[in-house]
């Protein structure tokens, strides 16, 4: 009967630490993507506006 009970007493230890990293560790999960994805956003943005500048610097000049 003991290795059952170890058994079972690891199944709820363990189910109630993935509770409490669940609490802990998913606002900071979604903390870190909002960051990532306001990064990325501020990144887009500056790609796409250096490169509608970029078109009239990149034409050769005209052969005389």
């Amino acid at each position: 009967m003991k290795p059952v009970l170890t058994l079972a007493a690891v199944g709820i230890l363990g189910i109630g630490l993935w509770k409490l990293a669940s609490v802990l560790l998913l606002p900071v999960l979604f903390f870190v993507f909002k960051i990532g994805l306001i990064i990325g956003l501020v990144t887009l943005a500056f790609w796409f506006f250096n490169k509608k500048n970029r078109g009239k610097e990149d034409t050769p000049p005209p052969a005389a």
